[in-house]
């Protein structure tokens, strides 16, 4: 296990049982999800992390510990079975071309959950920022129109960064499939966003190949 993956395993949180309430204005719904003890990583994956897993650079605003961006979810997800893999997990994800299968009880890395990246984002609190948004997000007002170095900002009351602004993080749920297909979630908002985008109960949708320069990833895992 290189140095990158063994300092990345020593920032995993372990974040307890309870459940979340999520809403979605866009169809009208609220509704509540028990979620299970996980581990969520500390800090989205950095170009470091991502460059030593797979040997490749695909951010458009370089920096070893910027998060890494223009991904897609594939990338995403193929990402986590390689860590898995190099850190001697069982993959989560089973890939058949397009077709992705989830066992949610393998050890390996993967990506949170749209409920457990909310549960995670407001900490056990009710409000939808952890903090006054300057001092916690990286956003349009103060990001220089660019990523930043993750872990600059304050953390939740869980010690977890950069859960809302610098980029956006794929989440594993298909968003409407009736609707949208195949489109996945992504939450927390990025560098580009006003205030207004910022916002633990905010989320977003695009196809799982959708590459931007401000949308990334954080990794999760069973436990």
């Amino acid at each position: 296990m290189n140095i990158q993956i063994q300092d990345l395993t020593n920032s995993m949180i372990s974040l307890p049982a309870g459940t979340i309430t999520l809403r979605d204005d866009r169809i009208k719904r609220i509704w509540t999800v028990d979620v299970a003890p996980f581990q969520l990583a500390k800090y989205p994956v950095t170009q470091t992390l991502y460059f030593a897993v797979t040997n490749t650079s695909p951010s458009t605003f370089k920096g070893n510990n910027k998060p890494v961006e223009s991904i897609s979810w594939f990338d995403a997800i193929e990402f986590c079975n390689l860590l898995s893999q190099q850190s001697g997990f069982d993959e989560v994800y089973e890939i058949n071309d397009s077709e992705v299968a989830l066992n949610i009880n393998a050890n390996g890395f993967r990506l949170p959950s749209d409920a457990e990246w909310e549960y995670a984002c407001r900490a056990g609190e009710k409000e939808v920022r952890y903090g006054e948004i300057n001092d916690i997000a990286w956003y349009k007002e103060n990001s220089d129109d660019a990523t930043q170095e993750v872990g600059l900002k304050q953390p939740n009351a869980w010690g977890i960064y950069d859960m809302l602004g610098n980029v956006w993080e794929w989440c594993w749920d298909i968003y409407d499939k009736e609707v949208y297909g195949s489109y996945r979630v992504f939450r927390g908002g990025g560098w580009s966003d006003k205030e207004r985008g910022c916002l633990a109960s905010n989320r977003r949708r695009s196809h799982p190949t959708y590459q931007i320069d401000d949308l990334g990833l954080r990794l999760a895992r069973s436990q």
